[in-house]
């Protein structure tokens, strides 16, 4: 019988030639990721009366969430990882300043075609641009694969979304993805597997493909998977840490649902508080005042968002009362930011860079936001408290919304500048 990616993933995984949805397997997964929260997770697998990791190898740790630490708190945190990490000999170890984790992985080789993946942290889901089963798992079930290496996983239903056309610039994978999330609701993909596909996919770069699926877990999907091709091997030449072997769908499987989209057709859009799947054009929110905008995270902070927001803002000066933060995914992108001249232009503009980390997206330190306060973001949660205060609020949009709004002081439709002749 013909499958779905991931009836076909997990069936393989398990040792088996075919899996039904529903099905429950046993897997081992190729990798298994954690950050900050590894050192809640080893207290949780200290209590487990097991002593040594059981395959060290299979772990990846990279600290991202609070870093630099901000409070003795954290510091300690950050301490007990590092002491775990050397007693069971856990080598693919990345400290703090290297980068958020979800880009991470990917940079260092982890994300493979055909690999399953699964981290504690919602946003694992990204690895899936890269054509993996990559999934978010609770740091209990995280204690367990450090001592068993073995999860019991339910098979789960598929949903197809094919794009057609092709996004007309200003617009971005992340106006796709928030009008995906805005049609189908936070809970539309619960525990689905979501396969992007269509002509629009196929012309997106690797990195802007990575936005679909780091927020496919916004509608509630268990899995984004996007079928990896010479993009997506190219990518990878020099990075990947093992060989891959490429998993895709059955032409004939069957879908739960195929949903469809026209990126041709779409304009800017904007998520507003405080909810992702609240989403409206951008000329339904122009002209809302804000405090602060947020470009990067493991969202949108990789060098194609930081040279489109830069070949906006260019030479520019950030609108009077606004602050900026830029927050590049990681080492190597803030290195070829730098290298390009990117981070003059946003500094000359009067923005904020920070290191990479996950910081102001986080709302642990860097950027918190004041009570009544409105933060333009290209990350990609809005709840309530996010970044700070339970009474700011929090607009979702890409990084050509940000950078036009940055030069306004107002939430500011990207094409005006565009239209204007900006190169």
């Amino acid at each position: 019988m013909k499958m779905t990616f991931a009836q076909k993933i997990l069936a393989q995984k398990a040792g088996l030639d075919y899996v039904e949805v529903g099905q429950i397997v046993e897997i081992t997964p190729d990798f298994c990721m954690s950050h900050d929260n590894t050192a809640a997770i080893s207290k949780i697998f200290a209590k487990i009366g097991v002593e040594r990791v059981k395959d060290p190898g299979r772990f990846v740790i990279v600290l991202d969430h609070t870093v630099p630490a901000s409070t003795e708190k954290y510091a300690l945190g950050h301490k007990e990882i590092r002491e775990f990490v050397a007693n069971q000999g856990i080598e693919h170890f990345y400290d703090a300043g290297v980068g958020i984790c979800h880009q991470v992985l990917p940079e260092k080789g982890y994300a493979l075609p055909g690999a399953l993946i699964l981290g504690s942290d919602s946003h694992t889901t990204t690895y899936g641009a890269f054509g993996a089963f990559s999934a978010g798992i609770g740091r209990s079930e995280m204690a367990v694969l450090y001592a068993t290496s073995k999860i019991w996983l339910k098979t789960p239903e598929s949903i197809k979304i094919v794009v057609h056309g092709k996004l007309r610039e200003p617009v971005t994978s992340k106006d796709l993805i928030l009008k995906i999330i805005g049609d189908i609701g936070a809970d539309g993909a619960l525990y689905k597997s979501i396969e992007f596909s269509g002509e629009a996919i196929s012309e997106m770069s690797q990195a802007s493909r990575m936005i679909l699926s780091n927020m496919a877990i916004e509608c509630g999907a268990k899995n984004g998977y996007i079928a990896p091709d010479d993009k997506t091997f190219r990518f990878l030449e020099g990075r990947a840490v093992r060989e891959y072997y490429p998993v895709y769908p059955d032409p004939d499987a069957q879908y739960e649902q195929v949903l469809k989209f026209d990126a041709s057709q779409l304009g800017p859009q904007v998520a507003k508080p405080h909810t992702v799947d609240n989403v409206s054009p951008v000329e339904d929110v122009a002209g809302t005042k804000i405090d602060q905008v947020l470009l990067g995270t493991c969202t949108n902070g990789r060098l194609e968002d930081l040279r489109l927001a830069a070949r906006i803002i260019d030479a520019k000066k950030i609108a009077k009362g606004v602050r900026m933060l830029v927050l590049p995914a990681s080492q190597e992108v803030l290195l070829d930011a730098l290298s390009e001249g990117l981070v003059d232009t946003f500094v000359r503009a009067g923005a904020m860079v920070l290191n990479p980390g996950c910081g102001p997206c986080l709302g642990a330190h860097q950027g918190v936001l004041a009570p009544g306060e409105v933060c333009l973001s290209t990350a990609n949660r809005n709840f309530k408290g996010r970044m700070g205060s339970r009474e700011a609020e929090i607009y979702l949009a890409s990084p050509a919304t940000v950078a036009a709004s940055v030069l306004t002081g107002v939430i500011t439709d990207p094409r005006e500048v565009f239209e204007g002749g900006a190169k």
